[in-house]
C-alpha cells in the first residue's frame, strides 16, 4: 500500500495493542488516536474473527495510564516481536524501572519467584499493587512471593539471588511457551519454588528493609485454562489480509490460543499481532492466516 491518502485511512482504523492481562483476566487491546484505548475481553469460548490490515505500525508509548501514538507513525516489520520503533522503545526505556530509570518510584515492590519448566525459575520484581498481574504477563506456571519493599531494596534483592544463588532474571520467551504443554505436576513445582524459596530466606544479604514472605506458592493453571493446550497446537503467522476465526481456548502471557472450525488450534503471539490494524471479519468466516507447527526450544537457547 503506498503513503497518503490511503494509508491515512489505514491509520484511522483501531491498532491492535496485543494481549493485556488484567486482574479480571486476559483482552485484547486497541488503540486509536483521539478515541484512546479499548480492551475485549478474551473470555473462554470467545468468538474471535478477523482480518488483519495492510501496514503494521508502531504502537506508541503508554506513559503513566495513558496511550501516547507514535509522533513518527512508523512502520513495524511483521516479523519483529516488538511492536516500537527504535524511538518509542528508547522513550519508554527513559522511565522503566525494569531498565532502572525509575530509581524514585516511591511505590512498595514485590519481589517473586517465578516457575516456568523444571529447572526454569527466575526472580523478579514487581508494583505491589499490580497484585500479581505481572507473573500472569509473563506466562509463569507458578509463582511464590518472597518479600516486599522499598524498589530499591527489592533491586538489591534481586541481585542479591542472581550472585548468591545464580537465579536468573529472565529466559526466552520460546523456552518459556515450550515448557507449558505438557504442564509438570503442581507438586514438583511446588517443591522446586519451596528449595528456592528456602534458600533465599537463608541468605544473611538480603536488604534490612525488605519484608520476607512465609512460602507460599500460587498455580495459574486454571487462570490460563491450560487443560485446554493441544499438542499439535499450530503457531500462527500474521499477514496483510489474513484471516482467522476461531473461539478462544486458553490464554497464557502473549499468548492467545484458538479452536478453529476445521479442527486445528492455533496460538496467536500478542506480540506480534500488536501494531496491526484488525478489521472484523464475520464469524465462521474461513481462516486463510498461514500457520507453522511450534518448535521445541532447547536449554541452550538459555540466556
Amino acid at each position: 500500500m503506498t503513503e497518503g491518502k490511503g494509508a491515512a485511512v489505514e491509520r484511522a482504523d483501531w491498532q491492535c495493542g496485543g494481549v493485556r492481562w488484567q486482574r479480571c483476566g486476559p483482552a485484547l487491546l486497541w488503540l486509536r488516536p483521539v478515541h484512546g484505548e479499548r480492551l475485549s475481553a478474551l473470555l473462554p469460548e470467545r468468538q474471535v474473527a478477523f482480518t488483519i490490515g495492510a501496514v503494521r505500525r508502531c504502537a506508541g508509548v503508554r506513559r503513566g495510564g495513558r496511550h501516547t501514538p507514535c509522533p513518527a507513525d512508523a512502520r513495524i516489520p511483521g516479523a519483529a516481536v516488538s511492536a516500537q520503533c527504535p524511538q518509542c522503545a528508547r522513550l519508554d526505556r527513559s522511565r522503566s524501572v525494569a531498565a532502572d530509570t525509575a530509581a524514585d518510584d516511591p511505590r512498595p515492590y514485590d519481589v517473586y519467584l517465578a516457575w516456568f519448566g523444571p529447572g526454569l525459575l527466575k526472580v523478579g520484581i514487581t508494583a505491589a499493587e499490580r497484585e500479581g498481574t505481572r507473573l500472569l504477563e509473563q506466562a509463569a506456571l507458578s509463582s511464590a512471593l518472597l518479600g516486599r519493599g522499598p524498589l530499591m531494596a527489592a533491586r538489591r534483592a534481586e541481585a542479591v539471588l542472581g550472585a548468591a544463588l545464580a537465579v536468573p532474571d529472565r529466559f526466552p520467551y520460546a523456552v518459556k511457551r515450550a515448557a507449558r504443554h505438557p504442564a509438570a505436576p503442581r507438586e514438583q513445582r511446588t517443591a522446586e519454588l519451596a528449595a528456592l524459596h528456602g534458600r533465599a530466606r537463608a541468605l544473611g544479604t538480603l536488604p534490612e528493609s525488605l519484608a520476607l514472605r512465609d512460602f507460599q506458592p500460587v498455580h495459574h493453571d486454571a487462570v490460563y485454562r491450560l487443560d485446554r493446550l493441544r499438542p499439535d497446537c499450530q503457531v500462527a503467522e500474521p499477514a496483510p489480509g489474513r484471516t482467522v476465526s476461531g473461539r478462544v481456548a486458553a490464554v497464557a502471557g502473549p499468548d492467545a490460543y484458538l479452536d478453529l472450525a476445521d479442527g486445528r488450534q492455533v496460538l496467536l503471539d500478542g506480540r506480534r499481532l500488536a501494531g496491526w490494524p484488525l478489521l472484523p471479519a464475520a464469524p465462521g468466516a474461513v481462516t486463510t492466516i498461514d500457520v507453522r507447527r511450534a518448535e521445541p526450544a532447547g536449554p541452550d537457547a538459555l540466556f
